[in-house]
């Protein structure tokens, strides 16, 4: 049964996802090689209520800090499932899964309830919280679809930096550095997008929402080791997967 957070939510995304040119965003997406850039694309609306929710997520976000490679924090799938409802219709919005699938060409799939990355909140707060370059490599038998939502910026330093190759020569690459304003949403290919976080300044604040869709739940054991040993020590620590086990 659809909750009324899911309802409302999914009402405003038809409502956005017909405003917009689908074939046009298909066809950018494959020229820039698997990566688009929707600017404030998500209604005030659906943001205002996941703002709302985020108010009961402060005690759970865990500062993580890998030298050379980033800090910052990080809020779980499984506080978000327990306490945000409008985040977790977002994810699990039928409207906004269908128009991603034809942005990319595939048919896309939620992750298992067990992956605490399929929908989490990065927090950048205190100044240099940042993560240096990177794929989000998939670790399921198939390919992991990244979608980065601005929630919050109020920084004048702190950019996603897209590495996004265009046309057909392997070194065509533009650079590109974006604001997330609250709305904006980034979609690529985590396997493909060399991206990273510029550090943040003092007095400054920006929490981007991710979702994660994946052509195939399934995950070898070796490959489910890697990632929960990623996402213990590089972004929720190791008792989310207390609360992973308490949460079945």
């Amino acid at each position: 049964m659809k909750t009324k957070a899911m309802l409302d939510v999914e009402g405003h995304l038809v409502r956005a996802i017909e405003s917009v040119d689908v074939s046009w965003i298909h066809r950018t997406y494959w020229e820039q090689n698997e990566f688009v850039l929707l600017e404030r694309f998500l209604p005030p609306a659906v943001i205002d209520r996941c703002l709302h929710d985020m108010e009961q997520l402060d005690g759970d976000v865990h500062r993580n800090y890998v030298p050379g490679h980033k800090q910052g924090g990080s809020v779980s799938f499984y506080s978000i499932k327990e306490k945000a409802p409008s985040l977790l219709a977002l994810y699990r919005s039928e409207g906004l899964r269908s128009f991603l699938s034809q942005v990319i060409g595939t048919a896309l799939h939620l992750c298992p309830e067990r992956d605490p990355h399929s929908c989490a909140l990065y927090y950048y707060t205190k100044p240099g919280d940042h993560i240096g370059f990177h794929y989000d490599r998939s670790y399921y038998q198939g390919a992991r679809y990244t979608v980065l939502v601005g929630m919050v910026e109020e920084s004048e330093q702190c950019r996603l930096v897209a590495r996004v190759r265009t046309g057909s020569s392997p070194v065509e690459i533009s650079e590109t550095r974006i604001a997330m304003e609250p709305g904006t949403m980034v979609v690529f290919n985590g396997d493909k997008l060399w991206h990273a976080v510029t550090p943040l300044g003092p007095h400054e604040r920006r929490i981007i929402l991710t979702l994660q869709y994946v052509t195939d739940q399934r995950m070898g054991p070796l490959n489910q080791l890697f990632s929960n040993l990623k996402d213990a020590f590089a972004y929720f620590g190791p008792a989310v997967f207390v609360t992973r086990s308490r949460s079945r």
